[in-house]
């Protein structure tokens, strides 16, 4: 009786999904006009955005971080049309927010939103918070007020506050709690894409992480997009997905959160770690600081070559005369410098 044979045929493994390009910006660039006299002629400009490009993956965070006044903000308000860009493009979901008339950008508006740094100057203190979160609803949305009310409610149900506190003024919350407010009208008509301007600089330390761990947990659920602005690396690290790091108007480094907190390229990237406290007593007293001297140049007259430069300690001539060459040295992993060796 002959054997049979069976054949057992192996399933190929599942090729890994390649995540959606939400947002792409290129050469982005925005230069203030300087202006002198009483016919204001133009003398010159302010480069607070020179030329960066980078993709926010759909349902991920990018981070970006950096010095006061190396552009960050003016990166999130431009990729909102809130500033209009001098030059570069900026795509939204496969469409150039450039090309899109008054009429247009309207219709695009509800699914990009912003939350700004200072949860106290954002909110009208003559508005009650259910006026506050209810009106991108009145402005782009055809509901009756007990359906208003009712997404109201829900909202503030969503961001860890009690339904019936809708009608209090945001003189009567906390800073933490007034954030939670800030979310709850940035998610009100179910954004895309969340521009997030530092968003716990204000708060305590003891808020902080609370306010972090409640926008993770709304983007696992509502499926959001951050650009996730701030000063702290420590943060950064928790909650972005890839880390671009600006100075002076230039990304100069760009890569995924591990790739560039286990392996940082740039000088300046290295310079930022050291300055960032460690909790270890024992690690923070033994290991080597990187102190960066003289201040930022002024962004109306960079320094030639690289920007970095006059504060680089590693820079040689080549750095002062020469700009660097954007160069991706390994998958995902870009940086501008000349003293980083191809491959």
């Amino acid at each position: 009786m002959d054997a049979e044979l069976t054949v057992v045929q192996e399933q190929a493994p599942e090729a890994p999904e390649v995540p959606e390009v939400l947002v792409s910006v290129r050469d982005l660039k925005k230069h203030f006009p300087v202006t002198k006299g009483a016919l204001r002629r133009k003398v010159g400009a302010v480069r607070a955005v020179d030329g960066v490009s980078f993709e926010i993956m759909r349902g991920q965070t990018l981070g970006l971080v950096g010095e006061s006044g190396s552009g960050k903000s003016t990166i999130g308000r431009t990729l909102l049309r809130l500033e209009e860009p001098t030059e570069g493009t900026v795509v939204f979901d496969g469409g150039d927010m450039a090309d899109l008339s008054a009429r247009e950008l309207r219709k695009v508006r509800p699914r990009m939103q912003m939350v700004f740094q200072d949860p106290h100057a954002c909110l009208n203190p003559r508005m009650t918070v259910s006026s506050i979160i209810g009106e991108p609803l009145v402005e782009h949305l055809s509901m009756t007020s007990r359906e208003r009310n009712e997404r109201v409610e829900e909202l503030l149900g969503l961001v860890g506050l009690n339904p019936e506190h809708a009608n209090r003024y945001p003189h009567e919350f906390s800073g933490g709690q007034r954030q939670r407010i800030g979310l709850a009208r940035a998610i009100s008509l179910n954004p895309d894409l969340i521009v997030c301007d530092e968003p716990i600089a204000a708060l305590d330390v003891s808020i902080q992480a609370q306010v972090v761990n409640l926008m993770e947990e709304l983007q696992d659920l509502l499926g959001l997009t951050y650009l996730f602005i701030s000063h702290d690396l420590g943060m950064i690290r928790h909650i972005a997905d890839r880390v671009a790091v600006m100075y002076l108007g230039r990304i100069m480094e760009l890569a995924d959160v591990d790739g560039l907190y286990d392996n940082p390229l740039h000088p300046y990237t290295r310079a930022l770690q050291s300055s960032a406290p460690v909790p270890d007593p024992a690690a923070e007293a033994t290991r080597e600081k990187i102190v960066l001297e003289g201040d930022i140049p002024s962004p109306s007259s960079p320094p030639p070559g690289c920007v970095f430069s006059t504060r680089c300690p590693e820079a040689v001539d080549r750095c002062r005369s020469e700009v660097p060459v954007w160069r991706e040295v390994s998958p995902g992993h870009g940086v501008a410098c000349h003293l980083v060796p191809a491959i």
